[in-house]
């Protein structure tokens, strides 16, 4: 009774697990002494479930059947009946393997996942559990198999999950692939990036862990290189039509040229579509592993024009020696249980099997038996040419088997003792964990010759990079370009097929590139790749692209036009050779030849009273100063050096001292002359005769030299360059040395003139026919006139002007002096010689 009730239980349970929602049916299951459960995503779709709970929830069916999908699963199949009749690995046991269909979905997955690690049923058949879990081929799913399996310590091994968050061995410490980590290829297009100076890149991913993670490491890579992320889209496999609509327009809009894409075929060929709908052409492609080998997406001729020129990190192809043969003799009659090479065979052949699952196929499609022949047969299915995902399954089975041999202690076939046969313990009382562990420490080498071992539950990232480029038939094809070994990118930027025309390499930036002579202001409120370009400031350049700062010249040198070089800064002075420089030499020269033609009038003419009028001597003697005042003005033009810059001022003050001290003596001369005029003066003119007056020269020209003198020992004036007036001139110049020195020698001249317009302005009415007094009261009017002016003018210009304004200053005091005292008396001498009689001069006006 006991029995029956038992059995009705098992029955009871049959029925229950045999209804059409049941997954147990969506796979195959070969029996041995330990189960491999596999899940391969077969369909990649499947209906949009029902939610109006007016009746039980039941899985939709899968939709999408991929033939590549069932060359995975036979990836599987492969491995393990390769190891089965393997004398070294595992003697004496014998894997078995459950695989099952995990439709590209949560829910199907899960449910799979389960019912393989429960043990499940086939056909009311108890079957042995699973205990290691290779799968899923799904980031997302695969993060729910570990969370879900990780309770249970059962070991999880992906061919495809390359999210970077899946390495946390904290979350996820059940969790293994033998694919690298998609960190890895995010950092690769990160430096293909950086390399070809795409600074402005756009991204369409996945609505899942697989694209946003990879967004975020893509992100974080390119941070402090000036690469900008221009916009950011997801696409939802619920709402794919509406998503790639929504990032279509994006990139149409966009000035990003590079368009990174991580995301599944299906996903992409679904936005691909939709950009030729737009008329949207010359985007360049970072494609995924997921999509950058794609067959289907490359049998698509609607594509040729869009994804021309994709870049893309793919998958390492390894052969897999014998598969191609295995693929080549699988038929449904070898394997009558696999239902996905039933369905497989009907698509190939055309045709369709006993037993098929759909009796409407059965009607329309003509029978075959199951035993036809894949030999000549072209399709996904038997293309072992390059095998990525397939050598990743196959390297997942053999993990497995390395790790349980390890944990069987199974004896080495070349045992050096001839009585031991290679044998290992027995399997049955293996537990997941134990398992688990030992897949965490295997480390084998493949029959290629590499060493395989985990890292961070990953392998060590290899890669190739591929370009799709039109084949000469014309159809599309990828070609391989470059590979990643580790942290090492390598590629061939010759063998690249770029796309547009004419086929040069896109520019994808938000601002071009500064040009030389100008830098980088970021706009405020946008990415660091928007920015303008402002012009370096004068003495500033910069000398390369896209500089974010300018770079001040060293001191002697100055910015060009196009400040993008430092050039010699210019010399500048009064020269003798330039314009203003000539006309006041010839100034002074004219000056000088003017006194010195009047001098040689006097002389001519010095018996006459006109000239022995106050001393000829003196008027000599004025004529020589004015001659040295228009000769040292003569020392201010040129090029400045140690003795020119201390002679300069000496000169000058000296000169115009011994000038005004003539003049002084002359004016005192007439105020004595007339004084003595009057009773009792007689002795005035005695007391200031020819020696009190050359004296009094000598003693007021003394006085200057002292002055000079001081002056010159303890602070001289000497030649700078001065780099601080115009930037790009340095201005060679005199420095004043003592700035009270030249104030002594400018206030003791000025001083005298003072003194002299006093005397002369109150002898000015004196009843002579010809008063020099009143000649000498212009001339030092001129003269104040010309040196009170002259010191705002040389404060205010600058450079070489402000010796200019010196000399100007020198000449015209210097010609006003000439003119007002010598002119008249030249006037008389050669136009008027009747007047020059002492009658004349003595009269009364």
């Amino acid at each position: 009774m006991e029995f029956s009730v038992e059995e009705e239980t098992l029955q009871e349970k049959c029925v229950n697990l045999g209804t059409p929602q049941d997954l147990d049916g969506a796979g195959f299951y070969q029996d041995g002494d330990l189960i491999i459960g596999a899940l391969i995503n077969v369909h990649n779709m499947a209906v949009t479930p029902e939610l109006s709970f007016t009746r039980r929830a039941e899985l939709p069916p899968c939709l999408g059947f991929q033939d590549r999908s069932v060359r995975w699963t036979q990836a599987v199949v492969f491995a393990v009946e390769e190891i089965n009749r393997s004398p070294s690995l595992l003697p004496g046991v014998r894997l078995g393997y459950h695989i099952m269909d995990s439709c590209s979905r949560y829910p199907h997955s899960l449910m799979a996942a389960m019912s393989m690690i429960s043990g499940g049923n086939k056909t009311c058949g108890i079957i042995r559990p699973a205990k290691v879990l290779i799968g899923d081929s799904s980031s997302t799913q695969s993060i729910l198999l570990s969370r879900t399996l990780s309770p249970l310590q059962i070991a999880v091994i992906s061919y495809l999950a390359s999210c970077p968050c899946l390495s946390n061995r904290q979350k996820y410490p059940n969790f293994f692939r033998t694919i690298p980590s998609d960190a890895y290829q995010a950092r690769t297009m990160a430096q293909m990036a950086k390399r070809f100076g795409w600074t402005w890149v756009g991204a369409v991913v996945a609505d899942n862990d697989y694209g946003r993670e990879a967004v975020q490491v893509f992100e974080e890579e390119i941070k402090g290189t000036g690469i900008c992320l221009a916009f950011f889209h997801t696409l939802h496999r619920d709402q794919l039509a509406k998503d790639a609509a929504r990032a279509a327009a994006t990139v149409q809009a966009s000035s990003a040229r590079v368009i990174l894409v991580f995301s599944w075929y299906v996903d992409v060929e679904v936005f691909l579509l939709e950009l030729i709908r737009r008329n949207v052409t010359e985007r360049l492609f970072l494609a995924s592993e997921s999509w950058s080998t794609s067959y289907y997406l490359l049998a698509n001729p609607q594509l040729y024009t869009i994804a021309k020129g994709t870049l893309g990190v793919a998958l390492r192809s390894v052969p897999i020696p014998g598969f191609g043969e295995h693929l080549q003799q699988m038929n449904p009659a070898r394997y009558p249980d696999d239902e996905f090479l039933r369905t497989l065979w009907e698509n190939t052949f055309g045709c369709s099997l006993p037993k098929s699952s759909s009796k409407a196929i059965q009607k329309v499609l003509p029978p075959c038996s199951g035993r036809e022949s894949l030999e000549g047969v072209q399709s996904l299915f038997t293309d072992t040419s390059h095998l990525t995902v397939s050598y990743n399954i196959y390297l997942a089975v053999y993990a497995v088997a390395h790790a349980l041999h390890s944990l069987l202690a199974c004896t080495p076939q070349n045992n050096s003792d001839p009585t031991i046969k290679p044998k290992c313990s027995s399997p049955d009382n293996i537990t997941p964990a134990q398992l688990l562990q030992h897949i965490g420490q295997v480390h084998f080498t493949t029959q290629l010759g590499e060493e395989f071992y985990f890292q961070d539950g990953s392998i060590p990232p290899v890669y190739s990079l591929v370009n799709w480029q039109r084949a000469p038939d014309g159809s599309f094809q990828y070609v391989s370009i470059g590979r990643v070994d580790g942290n090492q990118l390598i590629i061939n930027e010759s063998a690249i097929s770029w796309p547009g025309y004419p086929g040069k390499m896109p520019v994808s930036v938000c601002t071009s590139e500064c040009p030389p002579g100008t830098r980088k202001a970021i706009k405020k409120g946008l990415p660091v790749c928007c920015f303008d370009c402002l012009p370096c400031t004068e003495g500033e350049i910069s000398n390369s692209t896209g500089s974010i700062k300018c770079y001040r010249c060293p001191l002697e040198f100055w910015s060009n036009s196009f400040r993008n070089e430092c050039v010699p800064r210019e010399t500048e002075f009064l020269s003798v050779r330039e314009t203003m420089g000539i006309t006041l030499i010839s100034v002074a020269v004219s000056g000088t030849i003017i006194t010195a033609t009047v001098a040689v009038i006097f002389l001519h003419h010095k018996s006459t009273p006109i000239v022995k009028a106050n001393n000829s001597e003196l008027s000599f003697l004025l004529l020589l100063s004015l001659k040295l005042c228009f000769l040292c003005s003569l020392v201010f033009v040129g090029q400045p050096s140690l003795w020119s810059c201390r002679l300069q001022q000496a000169a000058f003050g000296i000169s115009f001292v011994l000038c005004i001290s003539c003049i002084l003596v002359k004016t005192i001369v007439v105020l004595v002359a007339f004084q003595s005029t009057r009773p009792g003066s007689s002795a005035l003119i005695k007391w200031f005769g020819p020696g009190q007056q050359r004296g009094s020269v000598l003693v007021f020209t003394s006085v200057q030299v002292v002055i000079c003198a001081i002056w010159l020992y303890v602070s001289p004036p000497s030649p700078r360059r001065n780099f601080g007036i115009h930037g790009s001139k340095v201005i060679l110049e005199c420095t004043v040395g003592s700035v009270v020195g030249f104030a002594c020698v400018l206030g003791y001249v000025g001083f005298l003139a003072a003194v002299c317009f006093l005397l002369a302005f109150f002898a000015r009415k004196l009843p002579d026919n010809f008063n020099e007094a009143k000649f000498i009261t212009f001339s030092m009017l001129i003269f104040c006139a010309v040196w009170i002016a002259f010191v705002p003018a040389y404060v205010s210009s600058p450079g070489k002007y402000s010796v200019a304004v010196e000399i100007f200053a020198i000449l015209a005091s210097s010609f006003g002096l000439l003119f007002c005292i010598f002119v008249p008396k030249c006037y008389i001498i050669l136009l008027k010689p009747e007047n020059n009689t002492k009658k004349f001069l003595m009269g009364k006006a």
